[in-house]
């Protein structure tokens, strides 16, 4: 019996996607020898990411949270996989068609990694390292291509070439030359798997960034009061005091996380200034006053009642201090901070050198910040969403305007200044949990940076509000903890609703926004059921 169409057709999309397979695991591995970036699969990913329309990245984080970076990463590769089959199915009659698709695979991974932000920060980069990830991608796809197709040739046409009539034909000629054909393209296959497999965790290995160095002692110029008495464990499931580090939410861009080497790193304060200087980080921490403080950070594309806020203790150098070294001339309005994987951030002069205490990071919770949290040092403002606020990776300050300079959020319309709005959210109980009739506890956090939390109050269904108890309060920067009894004996569902009031006696608005373009609003609800 002769192989069948759709064998054959299986066989050669499966030459394709090995193929795609072969030359993005060896552009990983040549990636992350010289320019983690610039691989192939993270090249691509970012440039989807830059040509993504805001509604499209707002509704990805609401669909997929921390998850949305895997969810790209999972739709490039499953893309690229897709035209690769077609090229191996077009390579057993039209090669050439074939090859070109491969190569136009790699014009787009190089193209692509020479404009990423993390190259075109990086100018040595952008006709070095940048290029040679996908041209090593390109290259051995195409061998790959070409070496499978030639078996899968083999094993097609060798099924023809013999057809026995009698079982003691096979045994007077000692094999079939199909199923040794067969078996070459299988162990062929085999081979280009199994070098991937190779290819793609040493690569992994070489992009996966170094433990962070260890801080040693510092010598606190003001020291963080101790954290007052918590709520933690007073309601089950009430979000802690302070946020775990393994519960920091992380929203940015970036794909693959910066290694930037803390004795190699710099900040540079230039642009509009009387003394432009380059700061290492001994020099940072040694020659300037290093501060300790209770900070919420929160995300712009934070939901109401969502996840993408989280508080801790931080310590750092003012802003305020690194500024007036620099001497910042008149008419300057923004300071377009700048960070290792080239994205840009604008940030009101005003709100970096008044006296909320914003600062260039360099620890959290004691510790030398996490490198996914921005090591080895970040910029954090106090009563600013992170997106006019807090970049990550830190390597340049800068002098300049508004109208002279536009950062990355705000090119794609998101507002130049971006104050947080008061909001409150529900912890406990969880949607759709069911609860006992009679009292119920109702727990959860509210903050508005700058201003404090001075009420909080719970609603059920429609009726009226009820009065909170507050936790302490660490400070006007800082979320409050809270807690309401609530009586509930109708069984059924109902809903639970929560608001706030800020220390200058604004009402939270429930008024419904979504995050684009300067924070959400409205009131936090849960819907439970009453057994």
């Amino acid at each position: 019996m002769g192989s069948s169409p759709l064998r054959d057709r299986s066989a050669f999309a499966l030459v394709g996607v090995l193929a795609a397979i072969a030359g993005m695991a060896a552009g990983h591995l040549v990636a992350g020898l010289v320019l983690a970036d610039a691989s192939p699969v993270v090249a691509v990913s970012t440039t989807v990411i830059e040509s993504t329309p805001e509604w499209l990245k707002s509704w990805a984080i609401r669909r997929f949270g921390n998850s949305d970076k895997a969810v790209l990463v999972g739709s490039v590769v499953t893309a690229t996989l897709i035209a690769a089959a077609g090229a191996g199915l077009l390579s057993r009659r039209r090669p050439a068609a074939g090859t070109g698709i491969v190569a136009l695979l790699g014009v787009a991974v190089v193209l692509a990694a020479r404009n990423s932000p993390a190259v075109m920060a990086n100018t040595d980069a952008v006709l070095g390292p940048s290029v040679l990830p996908g041209a090593v991608a390109t290259v051995v796809a195409g061998a790959a291509l070409w070496w499978l197709r030639g078996l899968a040739l083999g094993a097609s046409n060798g099924s023809e070439e013999f057809r026995p009539e009698h079982p003691s034909d096979h045994a007077a000629t000692g094999h079939h030359p199909g199923a040794v054909a067969r078996r070459r393209f299988l162990t062929g296959a085999a081979a280009i798997a199994g070098a991937s497999a190779t290819m793609g965790v040493a690569g992994q290995r070489l992009t996966r960034p170094d433990p962070v160095s260890e801080l040693g002692s510092l010598d606190l110029a003001e020291p963080a009061p101790a954290l007052p008495r918590s709520l933690d464990g007073v309601v089950p499931g009430m979000t802690p005091l302070r946020t775990p580090l393994r519960d920091f939410y992380r929203v940015d861009t970036a794909l693959v996380v910066p290694r930037v080497d803390r004795g190699s790193w710099s900040l540079e304060v230039s642009g509009d200034v009387e003394r432009p200087r380059r700061w290492t980080f001994d020099e940072l921490t040694t020659q300037l006053p290093l501060i300790e403080r209770d900070l919420t950070l929160n995300c712009v594309s934070n939901e109401v009642g969502g996840p993408y806020v989280s508080s801790g203790r931080w310590i750092g150098v003012r802003t305020r201090d690194l500024l007036e070294r620099a001497g910042v001339r008149s008419g300057v309005d923004q300071i377009l901070s700048r960070s290792a994987d080239g994205m840009t951030i604008s940030t009101p002069l005003a709100a970096l050198t008044d006296d909320r205490d914003a600062m260039v990071a360099i620890a959290l919770d004691g510790a030398a910040l996490p490198r996914a949290r921005g090591y080895p040092a970040r910029l954090l403002t106090p009563g600013l969403y992170g997106f006019v606020g807090a970049t990550k990776w830190l390597v340049g300050l800068k002098a300049t305007t508004y109208e002279a300079e536009e950062a990355y959020w705000t090119r794609r319309g998101w507002s130049t200044d971006a104050p947080v709005k008061t909001q409150s959210r529900i912890d406990t109980p969880r949607s759709f949990a069911e609860v006992p009739a009679g009292t119920v506890r109702v727990g959860g956090v509210a903050w508005a940076q700058g201003r404090g939390i001075d009420r909080v109050e719970v609603r059920v269904d429609d009726g009226p509000w009820t009065d909170a108890t507050l936790g302490l309060e660490v400070n006007i920067d800082y979320w409050r903890q809270w807690y309401c009894d609530v009586e509930i004996t109708a069984a059924g569902r109902h809903d639970l609703t929560v608001r706030a009031t800020d220390g200058g006696g604004q009402v939270q608005t429930a008024e419904r926004a979504r995050p684009f373009p300067d924070g959400a609003s409205g009131h936090a609800s849960v819907s439970i059921r009453v057994a």
